[in-house]
């Protein structure tokens, strides 16, 4: 009787300590990562090496969302929210702008990098119009973003954007 008490006693101060363990904390799964190679302050530049715009890239909400805030050399603005949907098992992005760009994309990590698609109506003709952005983290520290759409369901691709990101206040 003495050896079942003393089990019961073992088992009964296990499951208090159990009970005032905290809950995880949401977005701490290495997918909500996935992402964190773009954070930072950026100096963006075109293929050429000119010097393009300015991207400020934050971890927000405890890590469960990464912001974008993006300042081109033309003057347009615009910003993305981007979130791991643990649900779907994907990321999302919504980009807006001040020029009136709107975009809603999908996807997921693939390699070192993340690819998002989406597909939306023209803004001038209504025909569907397909959206793809690549991320891709470069060896020396900065990211590749190249986005591409096709107004042919995919047959042929014509690139919107191309940029390399520098961390701010390195030369392109």
């Amino acid at each position: 009787m003495k050896v079942i008490y003393s089990v019961f006693l073992a088992f009964a101060a296990s499951a208090a300590v159990a009970a005032e363990a905290p809950p995880p904390k949401p977005c701490t799964a290495p997918a909500y990562r996935q992402f964190d190679f773009w954070l930072g302050e950026w100096d963006v530049f075109n293929p050429a090496g000119k010097h393009v715009g300015k991207n400020r890239i934050e971890s927000i909400l405890n890590g469960c969302g990464v912001a974008e805030h993006w300042t081109g050399d033309t003057g347009v603005r615009g910003t993305s929210y981007n979130a791991y949907d643990q649900r779907h098992g994907h990321w999302n992005q919504y980009w807006v702008s001040d020029d009136a760009d709107v975009l809603w994309l999908t996807g997921s990590a693939e390699g070192k990098g993340m690819l998002l698609s989406g597909e939306q109506p023209d803004p001038q003709s209504g025909k569907p119009v397909r959206h793809r952005v690549r991320w891709t983290p470069q060896d020396d520290g900065s990211v590749r973003q190249v986005w591409e759409s096709s107004s042919d369901a995919g047959k042929s691709w014509n690139t919107v954007f191309e940029g390399l990101y520098r961390r701010a206040g390195k030369s392109g």
